[in-house]
Order: structure tokens, then sequence, then C-alpha cells
């Protein structure tokens, strides 16, 4: 068990020292009375406290209180498989936990939602039990059961040590400012009381797959195989504990090597594809996507549009990297490019232009696409607005039920507008989109999922205009190769310019989560069907 430093409990003191003067100053407040003169009426109503000023000055120091004796003596120490952690209870507006893997980063989950925060922070590896596993492998087809144990004491032990705190620090605090018994020990019952209802409130809306949709950040938003492959993930059924486990084995093998991650292990049977947008004539992209191809073994990347920022030719040799990625690119035209740019496209090896529904077969996945009908850069030219997004829309759809009809269905449709992406609803599983420079993700009315994809260029240039630099966002999709069907996805987002944060967010498709039933196809599309 953790003991608070001598500093830290004088300066907690001393804070309990400061707001118990001035919450007593407030609660005993009394009118002056002159001697000899009894108390009109309006004396009496004055001197009365105001009941809601009363029970709001209650709370005030029942919140305080607790969350004072949280800070000092509110944290476990727990072995956890090899590991030694700590585990926390802290105040939040949106509670789930917080896993700490120092230096390595974070990992945090939506386990619950209540006014209470778990944080489990890894304080270190044991070297013997580490060094244990390591030389008897075997060993970690019990770690399972040993890791769930463990943590099902410190969470107990966790939750008695935290109603103590919370009831000691509020019943202390409570004595300091009314200097009554009886208010103390109310203040530490409405305390207890407060926890109690956060504890049942966490239970009720306890998640526990969310170790299915971690959000990584720091160094580990390079590692998102840390709680293992989409493929994995989905054939388990057993989901807190097995993924629990593997989570403790993995970072256990983390800090075996040094603490230096290892590459992500592609999944043979699973089909990686790199969705990008909106690069707007940032050089940066180039890099980004060049090494995000290699850290997930990408199959192929799509790039949905606005790539340039005027069209122009002068523009074109921004466009050459694109040969040397590392995998085929496929590529629409959006409405900050030109005819001129998709010619010179056209040109490039590697590139796949799709343009007036054209479908063409990469990477074991069909594709079919059309470049956006507007060019906004030209003020010549007045734009068509939605009408012409929605025309190109029923025009992608109608190349989509021939290549269905001619028994070559294809499993993702790009459009470079949302607009007309969702004229495809319908006609093929997935449809991808950017031009809003930030991410969506929606199942359509006919079953066609959408998928827009944020600004991979970080808004280009216009990342300046902003008080806070827009992000970077990319996504790998994890397609089944058997079925072609979205199986889960990475949302990738980098800090943008002169920030160097990472966040990786792993999610799943609804009809992929365990337990749950497949959903159905949509309108006319065959289960199954490949080229």
């Amino acid at each position: 068990m953790a003991r608070a430093p001598v500093a830290a409990t004088a300066t907690v003191r001393r804070t309990a020292d400061r707001a118990g003067r001035v919450l007593r100053a407030l609660a005993r407040r009394r009118p002056h009375r002159r001697p000899g003169r009894r108390k009109g009426p309006a004396l009496e109503l004055a001197a009365r406290q105001n009941p809601y000023a009363r029970a709001l000055g209650l709370v005030g120091v029942v919140l305080l209180g607790a969350w004072l004796g949280l800070l000092v003596v509110g944290d476990v120490r727990v072995p956890v498989g090899p590991m030694n952690t700590t585990m926390t209870l802290r105040p939040s507006l949106t509670g789930g936990t917080k896993i700490n893997i120092s230096p390595l980063g974070a990992l945090e989950l939506n386990s619950h939602e209540a006014p209470l925060r778990l944080d489990v922070d890894v304080d270190r590896l044991d070297p013997e039990r580490s060094q244990a596993l390591v030389e008897h492998p075997e060993r970690l087809a019990g770690l399972q059961d040993e890791v769930v144990r463990d943590v099902e004491h410190g969470t107990l032990d966790l939750a008695v040590r935290s109603c103590i705190a919370v009831v000691a620090g509020a019943s202390a605090l409570g004595l300091a400012v009314y200097r009554r018994p009886r208010r103390a020990l109310a203040a530490g019952g409405l305390a207890l009381c407060l926890l109690a209802a956060s504890g049942a409130t966490a239970f009720a809306t306890w998640n526990p797959k969310s170790v299915l949709e971690p959000k990584y950040s720091g160094l580990l938003a390079s590692a998102p195989s840390l709680v293992g492959d989409a493929r994995s993930i989905v054939s388990e059924f057993d989901v807190y504990q097995k993924e629990l486990a593997r989570l403790v084995t993995n970072v256990t093998k983390l800090y075996d090597v040094a603490s230096t991650l290892p590459a992500y292990e592609p999944d043979p049977t699973t089909i990686r594809v790199l969705h990008v947008s909106d690069i707007h004539l940032n050089p940066a992209s180039w890099k980004i996507i060049a090494s995000l191809v290699k850290q997930y073994a990408i199959d192929v990347i799509v790039d949905s549009g606005d790539t340039m920022d005027h069209g122009s030719t002068a523009e074109n040799g921004f466009l050459d990297p694109i040969p040397n990625l590392g995998a085929p690119y496929v590529w629409v035209r959006g409405n900050h490019d030109s005819r001129e740019t998709q010619r010179y496209l056209e040109r490039l090896k590697n590139v796949h232009v799709l343009d007036d529904g054209r479908a063409v077969t990469v990477a074991g996945l069909r594709f079919a696409g059309i470049g956006d009908p507007q060019f906004t850069p030209d003020r010549s030219g007045v734009p068509g607005g939605d009408a012409a997004e929605g025309l190109a829309g029923a025009r992608l759809a109608a190349a989509l039920r021939e290549q269905r009809a001619a028994g070559t269905p294809v499993d993702i449709a790009i459009a470079h507008e949302p607009v007309a992406a969702r004229g495809t609803d319908g006609a093929v599983p997935l449809v991808l989109a950017g031009h809003l420079h930030h991410e969506e993700m929606e199942v359509m009315k006919q079953g066609t999922r959408l998928r827009v994809e944020g600004s991979t260029g970080g808004s280009g240039l216009r990342a300046v205009e902003r008080q806070y630099p827009a992000p970077i966002e990319a996504s790998v999709l994890y397609m089944d190769r058997d079925t072609h069907r979205l199986q889960a996805w990475d949302e990738i987002r980098l800090g943008g310019l002169g920030l160097t944060s990472a966040e990786v967010s792993r999610h799943l498709a609804e009809e992929n989560q365990p337990g749950a039933t497949p959903s159905p196809q949509p309108s006319g599309t065959p289960s199954g069907t490949s080229p």
C-alpha cells in the first residue's frame, strides 16, 4: 500500500485548514445583537440560514473532503501477473479506464460511464516473474486466470480503501468546518452514499468489450497489435479475460526487449487498406503514408481526392513520390484536382485512376469510383452544388449495378464528396469519401457503410489559419479476404503543424462484435462473392 509523502500530507492539511476556516465563517455567520434587545421578526428571518445554501455548503465539504481522501490514501499497489501496478480512483466527468505504461504511453478504455475514472499505472516489471515467463512459455497458458484473480483482488482492495478514504476525508473536513460531530458524520455518510451511487452507475454501465476498442497514445500509437489483430479479436468470445491476459503478455514482451516496440505482425487472412484524403499539397503526407504502409503492411492505398490545392500543372511534380510509397495507389479526383492532375496521375506507375464508374481489381479487392464533377478553384465556372454531386452519385451507382450484373461485384466504391457517395446506398457494401476534413462513419438505410476520412494533409496551408492546427488523419481498414467485408478499422490521428502527438483508436464493425449476428448485406449484393 502506498504512503503519502510528509510534504504532500502537510500541503493537504494546510489546504483543509484554510477551506475549513472559510466554510466555517460562512456557516456560523450571525447578525450582531445588541444587549437587552429582543430580535424582531425581520432579524430572526435574517438569522435563519438559507437551507439551499446550507445543503450546497455540505455538498461542497463532502466533495472536497472525499477528493482529498482519495488523493492521500486512495491508491493500491497490486501485482498483476509479472507487473507491479498502482490502481487509483479519480473524479472524472466521463469515467472510463486509463492504463499508463511508462515510458511507452497509455491506453484509454471506455469501460464505464460514471463520475469516477480508474487509473492503472504500470510501475515496473518484476524481473523474476517476467524471466520465468520468458524461460517457460508454457506458463503463459495459466496467465489468464492469474491476471483475472489479481485484478479482482486489486479492485476489491481498491473499493474498500476508497470507501475508507472518502468517508475519512469528508468526515475530517466536516469536523474542521462545522465543529460538530453530527455534521461530520453526516458528511461522511453522504460521501459514502455518493461513492456507492458512483459504483452502482459504473457497474450498470460496465462494458467488458471496451478492450476491443482502445485508444492509444504516446509510443503505443505505433503498436496497435498490443491488444491483438482484427482476426483474433472477432473470433474470441470470452472477451474480457482473454484480452486482459493478452495485454499483460504483450506488455511483458515490450519490457523484456527494453521497451522496443515490436513490428505489427500482418495477419495473412486480412487485406489492409490505407484510406487517405484531402492531402492539399502537404509534402509531409508522403512520409507519413510511406511509414504507415511499412508499419501496417498495407496492401493498397485509397486516396479519395483533393490531393492538390489549385490543380495547376505547376503542382504536378508534387505527385512524383506516389509510385514509391510501397503499395498500389487507387485515386479519384476531388474538387481541388483538375483534369490535368488526373491525366498526370494516369501516367505514373502503380497508380489506378478511377472515374465514371470504372472498376479495377487491386490486392484482391474490386474498386470503382467517380471523380468530383466540380472543380472549385476555377472561378470561371459556377459550381453545380449538391445537385451535381447527386447526379455523380447516381452514375456511380448505375455502374456498380452493371458490375454486379456482370458477375464482378464491386467491394469498395470511392467518391470525393459524401453527397455523391450517399447515392451508392444499396449498391455496394462500403463506400469511401473525404472532403469534410474530419472523420465520419455510418451505415446508411439500405446497408451500405459510408466511411468519410479526415484530412491526411492536416488541411494543407489552411492549418495556419486556425488557432490550433488541424490534425493529420488516416485510417487502416481491415478487409476479410474471403467475404471482402470490412472487419475492423484503426483511426490514426497525428498532431498537426508543430505538434507531435499520436493516437490510434481501434474499432470493430457491428456485425463483427463478439456474439453479434452478421448484418444484412446491401440489397442484391451476394454474400461472400469474390471476382
